[in-house]
């Protein structure tokens, strides 16, 4: 295999890259849940955009939904042929962003340079919503399959540029809608790269996630003036007690580590408290607080509840406080994808080619979309080269790793295996 030809061509795009996300990031694609009409400009305008550029016509997986102008959110496949059948090579990138925050005053975004949904170029970074969390590996996905396309070569195996809805609030109208009713388009021995996390040397290859646990508690005491406490019952002091206890107690319960993931521990870290009462002369009578627990698949996410359960018993037996517990979310963590599958191997094989870099399996306390095609049994992996912006004022990619994560996604389109 020359990949020279087709590294040199992925270069000579460079400007064409920056222009399309300039375009992707001035139509917003929001969902209904955080005020937006979903992703049909954007679906419209890439559908356009692919075939300009000489890319087959997408398939459309359009799901329903009845919060939006048009009844439906869009999933597209753009499948390209490949010199052989055997295995399809999935690049599963989102069209939906997050909201880019609060505004000022004056109507600017807060902690914004620049307005959000316009493209700022500074150097090797553009600035923009979503030009990281999702619109970097969406272009270099792109630009890789046309690379080959503009030099007449043909992938060895099939490949899908998989682009789709409402990553960012749950993937039941996405990914999840795919899987729940087309999921015929996949075969278990297909190589499924999902490139939304990663680190920025490029090296990290996510093939893990813990198990997500969300707590909220409410501690329900009895209000009285600060000068008269007995008359009262602290709920913010029993909550104190409670976070103390279960901060403690959890960690020594659940001590197993395991290297493939960083941090190795399962970790149970209180978050979110919520304001009690508006003066300091009053005892508060209830308190709020959240735990986000992230934990080692060899625990199971029962053992955790009664421990916490448990906490909660003791801590109301001695202050004589009620305590309710309630997930806000939960994810059991899948079988992990194998260290030595074949999307780990085509993926450290171009990495090492490529970009001189040693891919390294690994697991994370994050949760990505890539667990909904573990939990079906399929063997994904998460790459990309990122700088962790996604979620932030002033977002950004550097445009070198969109190039050269382009590139690496091209040269795993001419791998056979």
């Amino acid at each position: 295999m020359d990949f020279a030809p087709v590294s040199d061509r992925v270069d000579e795009y460079t400007e064409d890259m920056v222009e399309l996300q300039a375009e992707l990031t001035r139509r917003p694609a929001l969902g209904p849940e955080n005020g937006g009409e979903g992703e049909w400009e954007k679906a419209r305008f890439l559908e356009d955009y692919l075939q300009k550029v000489g890319l087959p016509e997408p398939e459309h997986y359009d799901s329903p939904d009845e919060r939006v102008p048009e009844g439906t959110r869009p999933n597209l496949a753009v499948h390209i042929p490949g010199q052989k059948g055997g295995p399809r090579i999935w690049i599963m990138t989102h069209m939906d962003v997050v909201p880019p925050g609060e505004r000022n005053e004056d109507g600017t975004w807060k902690g914004w340079d620049s307005d959000p949904f316009e493209l700022r170029r500074d150097g090797d970074k553009l600035f923009g919503r979503g030009v990281e969390d999702d619109q970097q590996p969406l272009v270099s996905s792109v630009f890789a399959a046309r690379a080959l396309a503009d030099l007449d070569l043909q992938p060895v195996h099939p490949v899908t540029l998989l682009i789709v809805s409402e990553e960012e609030t749950g993937s039941s109208r996405g990914l999840g809608y795919l899987l729940d009713e087309h999921e015929d388009l996949f075969s278990r021995d297909d190589i499924i790269i999902v490139p939304d996390g990663g680190n920025d040397e490029g090296s990290m290859i996510e093939i893990a996630e813990k198990s997500v646990l969300w707590l909220h508690f409410h501690m329900q005491g009895k209000q009285s003036h600060g000068s008269m406490p007995d008359h009262g019952l602290n709920a913010f002091r029993a909550a104190s007690r409670l976070v103390c206890r279960l901060d403690e107690k959890l960690h020594e319960r659940f001590p197993e580590k395991d290297s493939l993931y960083q941090p190795s521990r399962s970790t149970f870290e209180p978050t979110l408290h919520a304001s009690n009462v508006p003066n300091v002369n009053t005892v508060p009578g209830e308190d709020h607080f959240c735990f986000d627990c992230r934990v080692l698949p060899c625990y199971g996410l029962e053992e955790v509840l009664e421990s916490v359960r448990s906490e909660c018993s003791a801590v109301d037996d001695e202050f004589g406080t009620e305590t309710e517990v309630s997930m806000q979310n939960r994810l059991d963590a899948p079988e992990p994808t194998p260290r030595d599958a074949p999307v780990v191997d085509v993926l450290k094989k171009a990495l090492g080619e490529v970009r001189g870099v040693e891919g390294t399996p690994m697991g994370i306390g994050g949760s990505t979309v890539a667990a909904l095609f573990r939990a079906k049994g399929y063997h994904a992996a998460v790459w990309a080269t990122i700088n962790m912006t996604a979620h932030q004022a002033n977002e950004y990619c550097l445009i070198s790793n969109m190039v050269d994560d382009a590139k690496v996604f091209a040269h795993v389109f001419m791998q056979d295996f």
